[in-house]
């Protein structure tokens, strides 16, 4: 019997329709997305399922948007399937945001509150940065081993030192790097002297997961007091650690401290599988991750679920 872990979409899976045939086939998709278009007091399942696409772009809005869609699906899967989380996952995890929806599924979170928190986390990354100062690039054909050597030598510019970290170790030898829009130009350029394969900025609206983002985590320490999480029902494989995490304080730690820290994807899948993770079921927008999985782990089975048709697969599956 296999041993499945359920992971949870990050930025870049948004697409304008996302979640409207959800919505159309099944009531309970249509619960999840009124219940958080209320906590909310917008019409966020619109902008999903209409656009426009500019908008649903607004990290303010894409965060809430993926959280939305992952647990519409999870609720179609309880609902039609006679499904579980605490009965078919030994973990959860989420990539950047997706973290958020992986702890609602494993109820440390109300959907109206990680929907919440995940608006102010949007609002609070974009207002971190002021536009054009910060700039995200994937570098592809390099290991964390090589970007983190290239940040270093790019962070020291001719008006002294300025910040450039990897942001995400997604695995498969890409990475991305996120800072001062100047200095992740320096770093594709050396980039290219290093002998990566390709390096190009990414059309993002903040420099996210890099120390700019401090004012943004701090943001994040409040509103989690406020709302601090449950001990979820499995254990999280937190972006921050690439490890088991089950204490509610510790969790809410890591929150805060991933606003400004690489997210360890490669790390974690590894992690996973060195648990006996077998199985990587991907709940929400998109097929990103099970794609990363695929290139990190690829004796693991990869399944995953956003629509109707992939839906009644996943449930015929099992």
């Amino acid at each position: 019997m296999s041993a499945h872990a359920f992971i949870f979409p990050g930025q870049g899976s948004q697409a304008v329709g996302m979640g409207r045939d959800l919505a159309a086939a099944y009531a309970a998709a249509r619960e999840v997305f009124e219940e958080i278009d209320e906590t909310l007091k917008q019409k966020l399942s619109k902008l999903m399922f209409e656009g426009p696409g500019e908008e649903l772009t607004l990290t303010e809005n894409t965060q809430p948007a993926l959280l939305a869609h992952s647990l519409a699906v999870l609720r179609v899967l309880e609902t039609e399937g006679n499904f579980r989380l605490a009965d078919r996952a030994v973990v959860v995890a989420g990539h950047s945001l997706g973290e958020y929806s992986a702890l609602a599924a494993a109820g440390s979170y109300t959907p109206a509150q990680a929907a919440g928190l995940l608006r102010l986390r949007g609002q609070a990354m974009q207002l971190a940065v002021r536009p054009g100062d910060g700039a995200m690039a994937a570098l592809l054909g390099c290991e964390m081993a090589l970007a983190t050597e290239i940040c270093a030598a790019a962070a020291e510019g001719p008006d002294g030192r300025q910040v450039v970290q990897p942001a995400n170790d997604n695995g498969g030898g890409q990475v991305v790097i996120s800072g001062h829009r100047e200095a992740v130009e320096r770093a594709i350029e050396i980039s290219k002297a290093k002998g990566v394969r390709r390096a190009m900025l990414l059309p993002v609206s903040a420099p996210f997961h890099c120390a700019l983002m401090a004012p943004a985590a701090e943001a994040m320490r409040a509103a989690l007091e406020r709302t601090p999480p449950k001990a979820p029902m499995v254990p999280l494989i937190a972006n921050v650690s690439a490890a088991k995490a089950t204490d509610p304080a510790e969790i809410s730690r890591m929150l805060v401290e991933q606003v400004t820290a690489t997210v360890r994807w490669r790390e974690s899948v590894i992690a996973m599988t060195e648990l006996g993770i077998d199985s990587f079921v991907e709940l929400g927008a998109g097929k990103v991750l099970a794609g990363l999985v695929r290139r990190i782990a690829p004796d693991a089975a990869t399944a995953s679920a956003g629509t109707p048709a992939e839906i009644e697969q996943l449930l015929k599956s099992w």
